[in-house]
């Protein structure tokens, strides 16, 4: 079983493992975000072999969408020898509900220069195991397995991986199946009790200076409530060899009632 299965050169059908945590009855975005990281791989690799990698995925999440088919398009905004701006959309009956702008950059060597002031996390095995269920429903949070360290509500670090790849016998990148988890940062750490406060993220945005490699997703995470209605959630990503980018989630916070 996988997060989605493909039925044609563009279109794809979403398992129940997708189910959304705030409606089990819609998608949970996450594996939608990691699917069009795929598209916008296998664009680039039909279209080219220069070995452009993406730096920036940014994500508008427009809507909701049932877990049903969905269809994924592809476009070139700013073509380049060297850096390409790319961009992806993702719909349901004629509908975008996420779209998203992927900047592409030509590689180079500069691991003598390679360096960051981002801390480093505690491995997984030194994190301990978290019910993510304990707090979220649906089909996606049940097929994640989560360690958790959390310092206060609203602050922690997380690893995150599932056994479920992406797409059904179909190859997909580290960088891609990690983006089919970045989405559940927002809910890692709550600030609120999701049953009297919603706090959905309308966007996500990483910025990365490397792509991350193997199974495991590490964030770091701060989750910001604004007096006014807004919210942030900010993460550090790991993979397990240290920090990868940044991911930046707005929120808007709805009080119940």
């Amino acid at each position: 079983m996988a997060y989605f299965r493909r039925t044609g050169a563009t279109t794809f059908l979403a398992t129940r493992h997708v189910g959304g945590a705030w409606d089990p009855g819609a998608q949970h975005v996450a594996p939608a975000l990691g699917l069009l990281a795929h598209a916008v791989e296998v664009d680039r690799d039909r279209r080219r072999d220069d070995g452009l990698v993406i730096g920036r995925l940014a994500y508008d999440i427009l809507g909701t969408v049932p877990v049903a088919e969905v269809e994924v398009a592809v476009d070139v905004v700013r073509p380049g020898r060297t850096i390409e701006l790319v961009e992806a959309t993702l719909a349901h009956g004629g509908r975008v509900v996420v779209r998203l702008r992927a900047w592409l950059l030509q590689p180079g060597d500069t691991r003598e220069l390679a360096a960051t002031p981002l801390a480093p996390i505690a491995p997984p095995d030194a994190h301990p195991a978290w019910d993510a269920t304990s707090v979220w429903p649906g089909g996606f949070i049940e097929s994640v397995e989560v360690r958790r360290v959390e310092v206060a509500p609203g602050r922690a670090t997380s690893w995150v991986r599932s056994d479920l790849p992406l797409l059904a016998g179909e190859p997909v990148s580290d960088l891609a199946s990690a983006a089919r988890l970045l989405d559940i940062a927002n809910g890692l750490t709550v600030r609120a009790d999701p049953a009297r406060v919603a706090f959905p993220n309308v966007d996500l945005t990483a910025h990365l200076a490397r792509s991350p490699r193997g199974e495991w997703v590490g964030l770091d995470t701060s989750v910001t409530f604004g007096p006014g209605g807004l919210g942030i959630t900010s993460s550090v990503l790991h993979d397990e060899h240290g920090p990868v980018g940044t991911l930046a989630q707005l929120l808007t916070v709805r009080p119940a009632g």
